[in-house]
């Protein structure tokens, strides 16, 4: 492997997911969050941040299945009174590709939480959606395009190991529009398949496989607390993933593989990209 990312999804969902992120930065083998924008623990998560340097923190663009960064009245056909979007991801999806309006308002969406993602202040790593949404086509020529403002460099890739031969079409039409905006990407990920149940076990098994390339780990940690953190991660094992990532098994393994480890800006080079036109 060349090098391995380990992130935490939903940074900013929950006090409980951005205690389980400073934890896992700080004790165990956790490199980057992706936060989201317009969640409720949101300022919590940004204030976390800013006191790891070293965790690197991207935007988990919400469009389905959780809140808008922008009100009701701004994005009328994509949420509800509340500001929620819905979770028919098909029958939005379609919506996206034939309705001009709604596409007016999915683009109005996405850029409001790029600006509330830059207006925090830190340094856009990555950026990737809430539940994959981004290999719809027209959801990630928005993002390629409106990204491309922000500084956006490095993208998820949802092609997970041994995953769905279903996948496959989108996920190579992913990779050669994000080849041709000059945004990088992982080449493997692990975490779709075992969504919300990447214990110990499921990290040594993946790091056991040593994939060629980039491999971006992602998971859901959050301490322990009562009741499920939404009513669509009942039966997460959000505790045994934090474990699993403070775990010294798992430590010793990922040091063992030789791979390089960080977030995007570290295994791409941007910051040393960056830090060379500084000098220039």
């Amino acid at each position: 492997m060349r090098g391995v990312i380990v992130t935490a999804d939903d940074f900013g969902l929950h006090p409980r997911v951005n205690e389980a992120v400073v934890l896992a930065h700080c004790d165990g083998v956790l490199s980057a969050a992706s936060l989201m924008v317009g969640a409720p623990a949101t300022q919590g998560a940004i204030a976390c941040a800013r006191e790891l340097p070293h965790l690197r923190v991207g935007l988990h663009i919400v469009l389905a299945d959780g809140y808008a960064t922008l009100p009701h009245h701004a994005i009328p056909d994509l949420v509800d009174r509340e500001g929620r979007f819905g979770s028919s991801m098909a029958l939005d999806g379609l919506r996206f590709f034939c309705l001009p309006h709604v596409r007016a308002q999915l683009a109005a969406e996405i850029r409001a939480q790029f600006e509330a993602f830059a207006a925090s202040g830190l340094a856009l790593d990555h950026v990737n959606t809430h539940k994959h949404f981004h290999l719809h086509p027209t959801v990630l020529a928005l993002i390629l395009d409106i990204g491309r403002e922000f500084g956006l460099r490095a993208m998820r890739l949802p092609n997970e190991l041994h995953g769905s031969i279903g996948l496959r079409p989108w996920i190579a039409l992913a990779k050669a529009r994000m080849a041709r905006a000059g945004v990088d990407h992982n080449d493997r990920v692990a975490g779709l398949a075992l969504t919300g149940r990447m214990d110990e076990g499921a990290l040594l098994a993946v790091l056991a496989q040593q994939p060629d390339g980039v491999l971006e780990i992602y998971c859901h940690p959050a301490s322990v607390g009562t009741g499920p953190l939404t009513s669509s991660m009942r039966g997460y094992r959000h505790a045994d993933e934090l474990a699993a990532l403070r775990s010294p098994a798992v430590a010793g393994a990922l040091a063992a593989s030789g791979a390089m480890q960080g977030g995007f800006a570290d295994i791409f080079g941007h910051q040393a990209r960056a830090a060379a036109r500084v000098r220039a």
